[in-house]
């Protein structure tokens, strides 16, 4: 039973009721942050894995290659030893399968795959982000269609199905069809007149308001924790650039490293 119901005659049970509905407001906004957050963690992890992967497997080839250099000038057992684990880090090269499962789709290869197969330039990425335009659209829509604000249980489920095609379309960062979304809300059923409600069952939804904002908190921590989440937070305004300042550096240790192993090959 929705909580918003007309319960003026009880003063104490509106105040309640008004908690309640601050409560919701305020939670609505905190998944906004935190779903916000996810889909920069998720694109960042896949941006950094596309344009550092390799740059991070060459330096762990070179340092295997290396290991075994010195291993074969010295004859050391322990520089064999340490030979042996440098390849041990070493990552094997995935199948085929496994190597086009991330490269292609019914249309054929991605042109980054045909890039690299070709060796031309990949192109660069996408934006880490989606645009302000995308993050307001979102915003707006979720503010309007979140489940908490469902007048029953067959409008929660209108708005849960609602909301999983906006979380898919800002994922992807596409404008075009939030502002379908947007339409296709404002032309939808109007939510029916609020009933009353007690102040046991106010009571049990600020309850599950409070668990469900602890939750969220973990995930936000997780995420917030996580090493790509600590990335993110390091650069916020531009986490594209943090990744050209790391590709930068990882280039420098790969042009060392393939300078000691020419001097010990040599």
């Amino acid at each position: 039973m929705n909580p918003e119901a007309d319960i003026s005659e009880d003063p104490a049970a509106e105040r309640l009721a008004q908690a309640v509905r601050a409560a919701e407001q305020a939670l609505i906004e905190f998944e906004i942050a935190v779903e916000t957050f996810r889909v920069e963690v998720e694109n960042f992890s896949r941006l950094h894995h596309q344009r550092l992967g390799p740059m991070y497997a060459r330096l762990d080839e070179l340092e295997a290659l290396i290991a075994e250099a010195v291993a074969a000038r010295s004859g050391s057992a322990e520089d064999v030893r340490k030979a042996r684990e440098a390849r041990a880090l070493v990552q094997p090269l995935p199948g085929v399968e496994e190597l086009l499962g991330g490269w292609m789709d019914s249309e054929g290869l991605f042109p980054e795959a045909t890039a690299m197969l070709t060796g031309q330039s990949v192109q660069p990425p996408k934006r880490v982000r989606p645009s302000d335009e995308v993050r307001r659209a979102y915003r707006e829509l979720v503010r309007k269609a979140h489940p908490d604000l469902a007048a029953d249980e067959a409008d929660r489920q209108r708005r849960e199905e609602f909301l999983v095609r906006v979380n898919s379309a800002y994922a992807q960062g596409d404008e075009a069809t939030l502002r379908t979304l947007a339409a296709e809300w404002a032309a939808g059923p109007v939510p029916g007149q609020r009933r009353a409600s007690r102040s046991e069952e106010l009571y049990a939804r600020l309850e599950w308001l409070a668990e469900r904002k602890e939750m969220l908190s973990a995930v936000a921590a997780e995420l917030e924790s996580s090493a790509i989440g600590a990335m993110i937070k390091m650069a916020p305004d531009d986490p594209d650039g943090l990744l050209t300042e790391i590709a930068d550096g990882l280039v420098a240790q790969i042009a060392e490293r393939e300078a000691r192993l020419a001097s010990l090959v040599g």
